[in-house]
């Protein structure tokens, strides 16, 4: 009676282990799935956001378009959207496309100079790497 009382036993712990451990996939794979369903919407309204960034660029924003702007770009950094790319920040071929290339002796290492279209990223996932202009500074002669 015990061997079997320890077998049951033994036989209850293994199956609640597996159920603990299909939920715990169940749960990472919905959020792996909402992640990716964020991002595809996300990645639906770059052109948009693009519009309004030439729009500001050109100074045709007026009021309305700019609270409706304000709005949104809030409404999507707290889904989770984030701008990739700024002047001065280091060249990382992972997040940035060059589109131009110089050598300065104003840089230390290869730097992001002008950012000509904005890239975004949520989470880990990156919507589109940012266009920019890099400069490197000159090649280092070496002594002999």
């Amino acid at each position: 009676m015990q061997a079997q009382l320890a077998e049951r036993t033994a036989d209850l712990q293994r199956i609640k282990a597996e159920y603990d451990n299909y939920r715990k996939r169940v749960q990472r794979d919905r959020l792996a799935i909402r992640e990716i369903a964020v991002a595809n919407v996300l990645g639906g309204l770059l052109p948009v956001l693009d519009a309004i960034d030439q729009a500001r660029e050109h100074g045709d924003v007026d009021p309305g378009l700019r609270a409706v702007a304000d709005v949104l770009e809030t409404q999507l950094a707290t889904l989770g959207l984030q701008e990739v790319g700024t002047p001065g920040e280091r060249f990382d071929p992972t997040r940035h496309e060059a589109i131009s290339y110089q050598r300065s002796d104003k840089v230390d290492q290869p730097t992001c100079t002008t950012v000509h279209r904005t890239g975004y990223r949520v989470g880990q996932h990156l919507l589109r790497p940012a266009q920019v202009a890099v400069s490197e500074p000159p090649d280092q002669e070496e002594p002999g």
